[in-house]
């Protein structure tokens, strides 16, 4: 039985550095990449507990322990993350009066628990944890990450800018 809730110890939060560590690019094989997903950003545990003090993550647990998160990102961490800080100024070039958005700064699903709902139910997780102030979430994905394009557009998501 999956629970979704949001983190709230720094337990919780070294889980999901577990979870984020095993799925980098650098510690999966290739195959896994094209065919799993990856993830881009590594997270240190100062930043992931800063963001979680602002927005709490949302997360999945099996047996007490995480199977499953989607990071909260607000955009007052724009500039935190440097592979992010483009994503950040098209958004605000989009939107430039908006404050009602929040990016999901990251999700990951570990392996065993993959292609059982998790990724939509992480989702209806956060956007009902972050409602009513939150109406819209924003994420960037690498165009090379295809399942995870696929899992985006899957539910929902429309893309709102390619860059470079």
């Amino acid at each position: 039985m999956l629970i979704y809730k949001q983190a709230d110890s720094d337990i919780e939060l070294r889980q999901i550095l577990k979870l984020q560590q095993a799925n980098l690019p650098k510690n999966i094989t290739t195959e896994d990449k094209v065919t799993q997903g990856f993830l881009t950003v590594e997270h240190s545990f100062e930043l992931l507990k800063q963001m979680n003090e602002v927005c709490k993550h949302t997360i999945a647990l099996a047996e007490n322990q995480i199977v499953g998160y989607a990071l909260s990102m607000h955009p007052s961490f724009g500039d935190k993350i440097p592979v992010l800080v483009p994503m950040f100024n098209q958004v605000l070039q989009l939107y430039p009066e908006k404050t009602n958005y929040m990016v999901m700064g990251q999700i990951c699903i570990s392996k065993k628990f993959r292609g059982i709902g998790m990724f939509r139910g992480l989702y209806r997780a956060m956007f009902n944890f972050l409602a009513p102030s939150i109406t819209e979430l924003i994420t960037e994905i690498d165009a090379t990450n295809q399942r995870s394009l696929n899992a985006h557009f899957g539910i929902g998501f429309k893309e709102l800018i390619r860059y470079r």
